[in-house]
């Protein structure tokens, strides 16, 4: 798409299936990622420490320029740099196929479950599918300036959630009122009774507008400053309030329509008089309304549905933006597509939506076997949607059955798992992460990580790298793919 970049990173939920097992989750995440580096080779671990909670060894670059590595216990993975949706689609497929073979090829499959979530139904935990977007240094990062943004996705949910049985309890943050710092539940926010269903699983966990920190505060929009680029020329939109998506249809509606609307905005075409007066209870009373009225209240004390905000955006990319190319016309066309099946029955976005697809499968179960919104099993399904392992996972049911679009093949899927986007900086990086891989043997490996510690042969950042007894290479560009500049460079360190 036009002067973007994209960029997810995802947590993964780790199911076992034992009683009493004798590892925790985290164990079985490290002998994941072990394999992952030591075994199969798909990258090279990180022997610097990378911050006082990622020692060496942590996690590291892969041949596909993606990262994978462990987060309070969680594995995560980061996509690389990509340019098209095409390319984050696969790049992010790419990530799940990469974990769930490292179960398989440990022979875990029948022990544990990756799951492509964002809560835990037992400890009311949430873990992230962050989004990252690459925007001038001239975009206007204010209340003011991000007002539209905040509009748009408050609202977005409605096709972009993943659904979820129950909601969670009130959440321990606070919030600025003024120039005050004060406790959320001071302000006698947080969700109530239990719901039987809700659209999305983020919104419950989403206490401010604007915050700089994610843990316990996260926000509508991270207002962090960290761009991983050029930052005189480049700013980087991090989100965190979004779900993980198990559709390819949803993924690429999700990044396209908010890649759209940040272009809106910095060309200052986006809608007008849509600010929404409370934006956090708004996100959650959207997500937890049975009727699906999804009804908002501006600052103008209009009050308008979230079906309404959204088709206002439609209208001002299709009149800005229609014909710049095919990746923007295709998400124009579904878009207007996806707001007009909302407006009907919500059956019509199965396999396209997955909150959608998710109620119903629940759906079908209740009435199969007569059960109410409480029902335990209810919460089970809810996770096996997610479960990667496609013998099991409701949603690859689905997609064997024929009910879901795709937008990918399986084989551009498995060239994303090795293989860097061509047109982004992370081409460059990869070539350099295979350079590494073939450098030394697995041993070496070991040896590199177990001495010299304070002057390790390699660090890779997203924006820059050093080979020992070279001078840094930085890569400030992420549009440019620095591949022969990186080549040059690492024939020099061979010579």
């Amino acid at each position: 798409m036009l002067n973007r970049i994209f960029g997810l990173e995802t947590e993964y939920g780790l199911l076992i299936h034992e009683d009493h097992p004798d590892h925790s989750p985290t164990w079985f995440a490290h002998k994941i990622r072990d394999h992952l580096f030591h075994v199969q080779r798909r990258g090279v671990l990180d022997l610097h420490h990378r911050g006082h909670d990622e020692p060496p060894g942590n996690g590291g670059f892969l041949t596909n320029a993606g990262r994978i590595y462990l987060d309070m216990g969680h594995l995560e993975y980061a996509s690389p740099e990509c340019h098209s949706l095409t390319d984050i689609v696969a790049s992010d497929r790419a990530g799940d196929r990469l974990l769930q073979q490292a179960i398989e090829d440990l022979g875990f499959s029948d022990r544990v479950s990756l799951i492509k979530n964002n809560i835990d139904h037992e400890t009311d935990a949430t873990f992230g599918s962050h989004e990252n977007y690459l925007v001038s240094r001239r975009f206007p990062f204010s209340r003011r300036g991000m007002a539209p943004l905040v509009a748009f996705l408050v609202t977005r949910q409605i096709f972009t959630g993943s659904g979820r049985v129950g909601s969670a309890g009130p959440q321990d943050a606070w919030i600025q009122m003024d120039r005050l710092i004060i406790p959320r539940v001071a302000m006698g926010a947080g969700a109530g009774a239990s719901l039987p269903f809700q659209i999305s699983q983020r919104a419950d966990y989403i206490v401010n507008d604007f915050f700089e920190w994610v843990q316990h505060n996260r926000a509508i929009v991270n207002t962090r400053d960290e761009p991983l680029a050029d930052p005189n020329q480049y700013r980087r939109i991090h989100l965190l309030l979004g779900d993980s998506n198990m559709t390819e249809f949803a993924t690429a509606l999700k990044l396209g329509t908010t890649g759209l609307v940040l272009q809106l905005i910095e060309e200052g075409h986006a809608p007008h008089d849509l600010e929404i007066s409370e934006p956090v209870e708004a996100l959650q009373e959207i997500s937890q309304d049975q009727e699906r009225q999804w009804l908002v209240q501006l600052h103008s004390q209009k009050t308008i549905s979230a079906l309404d905000i959204q088709e206002q955006f439609l209208d001002s990319a299709v009149q800005h933006c229609k014909g710049q190319d095919e990746e923007t016309d295709w998400v124009l066309t579904q878009w207007e597509a996806v707001l007009r099946d909302l407006r009907g029955d919500y059956q019509k976005l199965v396999g396209r939506v997955d909150w959608a697809s998710k109620l119903w499968l629940l759906e079908c179960y209740r009435d199969a076997e007569n059960l109410d919104w409480h029902a335990p099993m209810l919460k089970s399904l809810d996770l096996e949607y997610h479960n990667l392992n496609q013998t099991k996972g409701l949603y690859y049911g689905l997609l064997e059955e024929g009910r879901v679009p795709r937008l990918t093949t399986d084989t551009f899927i498995q060239l994303a798992m090795d293989q860097a986007p061509k047109n982004t900086r992370a081409h460059g990086r990869s070539e350099l992460v295979k350079h590494l891989i073939g450098s030394w043997s697995g041993a070496g490996f070991d040896q590199a990580a177990n001495s010299e510690r304070l002057f390790p042969p390699y660090v890779i950042n997203w924006s820059i790298f050093q080979v020992r007894d070279r001078a840094p290479f930085p890569m400030p560009d992420p549009f440019k793919t620095y591949v022969e500049d990186v080549r040059t460079h690492l024939q020099s360190v061979t010579a």
